[in-house]
């Protein structure tokens, strides 16, 4: 082993920095591209897990080292298994079964997740951005769902992506396997902001400290009740909804921020 190949093999493959009430997350494979292997995986996971029950992180940056965001799963890891007494499809069913549980974690993370990607995210690294709640682009980002060009259609990518994007611009990104670049990635609704290169993991901060600055309790509620309240019919979303607003009305950061509206000063959050 090579004194670089020695380098990686001991440097963890996820980073976590904590700035103030923001914690910024970093895949740390560069040289595979932050492919999401096995070990990156679980290391996501943990790390989420960890993060839902810590009081004192408020908002999330998912960020990369190097210039790819995340090719998306290790197919080299993967194709290594071919060789299992099942041909591999135990351990496939293992990875597409915790990577799945690894984006629902996002998704239920009390805290908003905001996604800075600086350069390309294909598969299930696209589906890694629509996971998070938000996502500043690079203009040198990229995002694409190729897996139409290796025979392997991405199943898993598509759940996440045509949650963000409309129906025909998922069902194009999905057939054509093409990257698009980020200002497209904006315009269908994948990214929310595209920014200078560089200058992506800053703007990322700066709404993660702004929503940082909310009461992180009524925060939590409103990214519940998002999730639940999209995938319900319109009435039924209506009801739910109103259920949610009642019990938000009686939290005490409810009473402090509409009597500071009120005399016209700042709220003291309480986050209860």
């Amino acid at each position: 082993m090579n004194i670089q190949a020695a380098r990686t093999a001991t440097e963890p493959v996820l980073l976590r920095e904590n700035i103030g009430p923001v914690t910024v997350l970093t895949l740390n494979r560069p040289a595979a591209r932050n492919s999401l292997s096995e070990a990156l995986l679980h290391a996501l996971d943990d790390t989420f897990q960890a993060i839902a029950t810590d009081r004192s992180v408020r908002a999330v940056v998912l960020a990369a080292a190097g210039p790819a965001f995340c090719a998306g799963h290790d197919l080299k890891e993967l194709s290594s298994r071919r060789t299992d007494p099942d041909g591999g499809r135990a351990y496939f069913q293992q990875i597409m079964s915790t990577c799945s549980a690894m984006m629902q974690r996002i998704v239920a993370l009390p805290q908003p997740v905001i996604a800075a990607v600086q350069g390309v995210a294909s598969a299930a690294g696209c589906q890694l951005v629509a996971s998070c709640d938000l996502a500043i682009a690079s203009t040198k980002a990229g995002f694409a769902t190729p897996g139409v060009d290796i025979g392997l259609f991405c199943s898993t990518p598509m759940v996440a992506l045509s949650r963000n994007a409309a129906r025909k611009h998922a069902m194009e990104m999905l057939l054509k396997g093409d990257i698009i670049a980020a200002e497209k990635a904006a315009a269908i609704g994948l990214v929310n902001e595209v920014v200078l290169t560089g200058q992506e993991r800053a703007k990322a901060m700066e709404w993660a400290k702004l929503i940082a600055s909310k009461s992180s309790h009524v925060i939590g509620i409103g990214k519940e009740a998002f999730y639940r309240q999209i995938e319900l019919p319109l009435a039924q979303a209506y009801d739910y909804a109103s259920r949610v607003m009642t019990e938000n009305m009686m939290a005490r950061d409810a009473e402090e921020g509409i009597c500071a509206f009120i005399e016209k000063r700042d709220p003291t959050w309480e986050d209860r």
